[in-house]
């Protein structure tokens, strides 16, 4: 027990414990939700799907591996990157932004 007029230690606490639940929710949460995001949409890539790359190269997957694709970025020119530098989908807002990396 404390000195008398003071509160027990445990609720000295709950300023702590809120602050954490409210950096949980409005910073982890959307955070997580966003990579979850970016995951499924870096799995989801395929043979002919017109791609943008997060350094803005434009191309034409041609080849999917486990950890790269081939990209057609004019004829009989191919370059392979890495999966996570997939931007988005040609003419559609990016999936993966620079703070998503």
């Amino acid at each position: 027990m404390g000195a008398p007029g003071q509160p027990a230690p445990w609720v000295t606490f709950i300023p702590y414990i809120l602050i954490l639940g409210i950096f949980y929710f409005l910073i982890l949460m959307p955070m997580r939700r966003r990579q979850k995001k970016v995951q499924e949409f870096q799995d989801s890539l395929k043979v002919g799907d017109k791609v943008v790359t997060t350094s803005g190269i434009y191309g034409k997957i041609i080849k999917v591996n486990d950890h790269s694709v081939q990209v057609q970025v004019a004829d009989k020119v191919q370059i392979e990157v890495a999966r996570k530098a997939i931007g988005g989908y040609q003419g559609q807002e990016p999936v993966v932004t620079d703070s998503s990396l």
